[in-house]
């Protein structure tokens, strides 16, 4: 994390370094255009341009710790772990990180078969409505 808002803020600094030498040469150069505007013109273009990389870059990093967090969450509430509890309860019956695993993929594959318009998904999940565990995981079989 460290190396990224490292990255960010040179990115910036080299930024309005860009943007202040633009405005040096256009001051020099009394509103003419001259090739040493031109050239602080290009380098600010390019500097915008990794300026907007590194903010990307960033935002990947922040989604994917927004992500994480929420499934370390998630795990920790289905599977009932005391980390972050103050005695409070859902009144839900936890259940494994596996079998949570498990119903996500089952879940995924729902969505992809909907996605793609097969009416199969809706008539294979409810062909056996009392069958505990999806047969398309061979981790199901196990248990």
């Amino acid at each position: 994390m460290d190396n990224i808002v490292e990255a960010l803020n040179n990115a910036y600094q080299d930024f309005v370094a860009a943007a202040a030498n633009v405005l040096e040469a256009k001051e020099i150069a009394g509103a003419q255009k001259t090739t040493a505007t031109d050239a602080a013109l290009e380098n600010f273009k390019q500097k915008w341009e990794l300026f907007r990389v590194a903010c990307d870059q960033a935002e990947e990093f922040v989604e994917s710790v927004k992500q994480r967090i929420g499934s370390e969450c998630l795990v920790d509430e289905a599977t009932g772990s005391p980390a972050g509890k103050s005695g409070q309860s859902t009144g839900l019956p936890p259940i494994s990180a596996v079998r949570l695993e498990q119903m996500s993929k089952a879940v995924r594959w729902l969505v992809i078969e909907l996605q793609h318009g097969s009416g199969s998904a809706a008539v294979s999940a409810n062909s056996h409505p009392s069958a505990p565990f999806d047969a398309r995981f061979t981790e199901d079989a196990t248990q």
